[in-house]
């Protein structure tokens, strides 16, 4: 698909609204949302949005999709969600954000086999650069390290890789969009989630009004449109591309933190927020469409096309 490098700068933009809102997603699940609830959270946003999406669009996955629908659920939503959520609980904040800022690196690699997206040396340089950034912004001194958590934390940003460069290798049946692609995927994921939830936790918990509307928000802003926005813009970038995108979400959060929450928000980390967008724009830079070449009819050979006409004639 041709597409010039404006409208390329303006799908990247437009995708990146879904990270930046995925980093709303930590304030709203401590200000809103029962506590020690990871697993009820992570399906409160996925199975209500998929079951809503697949009833506005009205569209099943058919044939291979089935199976396919299924996988892409399992990996941007059934097991990244709860790997997500375990990395957070085992880990300081800091810690299983860098590891999720490995997911760019990871779909690199992926994105090589699977989409034969070849790795340059521009794209290696903006992951290192991206995740040191995010490291700056989101590490404390004081940080310790969990076996299992991170285990849980790059196996999460593993995930969330392979969903994504699948996402772009299998693309959308003809006909199908991305509302209808997200409900499927959502709903896929969901259905995972449910029995490893009530297993893990139990039955869901009574939910007072501020709950509602924190799962409000992140089922429908947060997930169902959010996702859209991202499995849009897989369709029409680079997977690279997007991954990188990925790496605003921690920056989002630390600023939604400090407005928000009265965090604190120090040089260090506003140095290291510039350090992270700079690798993300250089990761998109590594994939930006070369323009259209132009065809210029010099003079001479515009004199022998008219030559030629009148010869003919």
């Amino acid at each position: 698909m041709n597409i010039s490098r404006t409208g390329y700068a303006g799908t990247l933009a437009l995708t990146g609204l879904a990270p930046l809102v995925w980093g709303s997603t930590y304030a709203v699940t401590t200000e809103f949302l029962p506590a020690d609830r990871p697993l009820f959270t992570a399906l409160m946003r996925a199975l209500p949005a998929g079951l809503l999406l697949l009833a506005v669009t009205r569209k099943l996955p058919q044939g291979e999709w089935i199976w396919k629908a299924g996988v892409l659920g399992v990996l941007n939503i059934g097991a990244f969600f709860p790997l997500l959520f375990l990395a957070a609980y085992r880990l300081p904040g800091g810690v299983a954000g860098v590891l999720g800022a490995a997911a760019p690196l990871i779909a690199l690699g992926l994105a090589t086999v699977a989409l034969n997206e070849k790795i340059t040396a521009r794209k290696l340089v903006a992951a290192i650069v991206g995740m040191t950034g995010v490291a700056l912004v989101v590490l404390r001194a004081s940080a310790a390290l969990d076996t299992v958590g991170v285990i849980a934390g790059l196996l999460g940003a593993a995930s969330m890789a392979a969903g994504t460069v699948m996402t772009k290798r299998w693309g959308r049946p003809e006909g199908v969009g991305p509302l209808a692609m997200t409900g499927w995927q959502l709903t896929a994921g969901g259905i995972v989630l449910l029995p490893l939830a009530l297993a893990v936790e139990g039955m869901p918990p009574a939910l007072s009004l501020t709950n509602i509307g924190g799962y409000l928000y992140l089922g429908l802003i947060g997930t169902a449109a959010a996702y859209a926005i991202w499995f849009r813009g897989l369709a029409k970038a680079d997977a690279t591309s997007v991954a990188f995108l990925g790496l605003l979400s921690p920056l989002s959060a630390t600023v939604i933190g400090w407005a928000a929450l009265g965090q604190s928000l120090t040089p260090l980390q506003m140095l290291g927020m510039v350090i992270a967008l700079g690798g993300t724009l250089l990761g998109q830079m590594a994939a930006a469409p070369k323009p259209a070449a132009v065809v210029t009819v010099t003079n001479d050979a515009a004199a022998q096309d008219r030559s030629n006409a009148k010869t003919a004639a």
